[in-house]
Order: C-alpha cells, then structure tokens, then sequence
C-alpha cells in the first residue's frame, strides 16, 4: 500500500512521460492503448502542452513500477536537474 500511495505523488512532467515511453520501447499509440487514452494526449503530455492527473497520473506510475523506470524528481517548477540532465529520461546525456 505504501508504494501506491507513493506512486500517486508522482508528478509527470514531459521528460519523464518520453522517457517511461523510450524505456517501454513504445510508440505514443501503444502507451494511449496501454493507459487507455488517445495518442494525441500523449503527445500534448510530451509536447508539454498539460500534465496527466488523477487517473491518468496513477495510471504511469503504476506503468512505471511494473517495468522498473528509473524515476527521478525534479524540481518543484517541473525544469530539470541541477547539472542541466534531462530528469527520470535514461540514457540522456
């Protein structure tokens, strides 16, 4: 029960959405298949147009968890770590 509730506190930003996608090896259709959601949500996720919440949010951690992604905070303005990486996005640099 703890890990769900930590999962949920999760915040999604773009960098973490395409790199839990990369880590999937998935296309943005086959993640909207897998969350059951629309490719072109995905995309404005990534794009950076909004941020999944409630279900759609709880929905990717749990997405996460179960393929092991390496998932990093980043600061609380959504930007990127303090040494400029792309945050949580393996296998940037």
């Amino acid at each position: 029960m703890e890990s769900r509730r930590k999962a949920e506190r999760r915040r999604w930003d773009r960098q973490h959405i395409r790199g839990l996608r990369a880590h999937l090896g998935l296309t943005q259709r086959e993640l909207a298949d897998r969350l059951g959601t629309r490719q072109q949500t995905i995309s404005e996720w990534e794009q950076g147009m909004y941020r999944p919440r409630g279900a759609s949010s709880t929905l990717l951690s749990i997405v996460a968890e179960g393929a092991r992604y390496e998932y990093k905070a980043v600061d609380d303005d959504g930007g990127d770590d303090e040494d400029g990486d792309d945050a949580g996005v393996e296998g940037s640099s």
